[in-house]
């Protein structure tokens, strides 16, 4: 955890800063994620960085919590939001599995670039699941480096190697989509812009 945080508290000005990458597809999964949104949803989302996507999305629902484990990054994200005049969104400095919240209690969670990061992502499959309402949904954004270019495959297990980076799981979508399936989800929509792109997948929690 505190290398981690360390990592992206260093970068957290700079990503800031940084251009989205590719614009297109990222306003192409705004507008995607936002028909699944209504006016009434309470949304949670975990590793929201300075929440750029979050204070989008917040003029479409009822609330937004949005969870990060870097204090700097949550900063800047309290900062945006302000920027902004946002006033159903609001943060936490935790991990999915910290927050205390009780089970059953999300209309929509998201998980935006962040699954691929996580060394624990079945535990944290598990944990979305608990949080969801009945026939709630889990919406993610994952880069599915297993499905890329022989170059990135190679890639990924070097980074893991070096010492403070965040690890990038090998991951492919049809392995995603599966984890997702055992964990109790229904796949309702997967689109990827490229094989090298990030992977938008809108899940929905079983009623038993």
């Amino acid at each position: 955890m505190f290398k981690r945080s360390w990592f992206w508290d260093r970068l957290a000005k700079r990503y800031a800063g940084m251009p989205i990458p590719d614009q297109a597809s990222y306003e192409a999964k705004l507008e995607k994620t936002r028909t699944f949104l209504r006016p009434d949803s309470r949304v949670l989302e975990f590793g929201c960085g300075t929440a750029s996507t979050a204070i989008l999305h917040a003029p479409h629902v009822a609330l937004i919590h949005a969870i990060d484990y870097s204090p700097r990054m949550l900063e800047i994200a309290r900062a945006k939001a302000t920027a902004a005049g946002v006033s159903n969104l609001s943060f936490a400095q935790a991990t999915l599995a910290e927050l205390d919240s009780p089970p059953d209690s999300w209309d929509v969670i998201l998980g935006m670039s962040i699954l691929h990061l996580l060394p624990d992502r079945l535990q944290t499959l598990a944990r979305v699941h608990e949080l969801l309402k009945p026939g709630g949904l889990f919406i993610s954004s994952t880069i599915c480096i297993g499905d890329a270019a022989w170059q990135m495959r190679v890639l990924a297990p070097l980074l893991r190697a070096l010492p403070l980076l965040p690890s990038i799981a090998s991951l492919s979508l049809g392995q995603l989509k599966g984890e997702l399936v055992r964990a109790g989800f229904k796949i309702e929509e997967c689109w990827r812009p490229g094989a090298n792109k990030a992977a938008l997948i809108v899940a929905r929690k079983r009623v038993r």
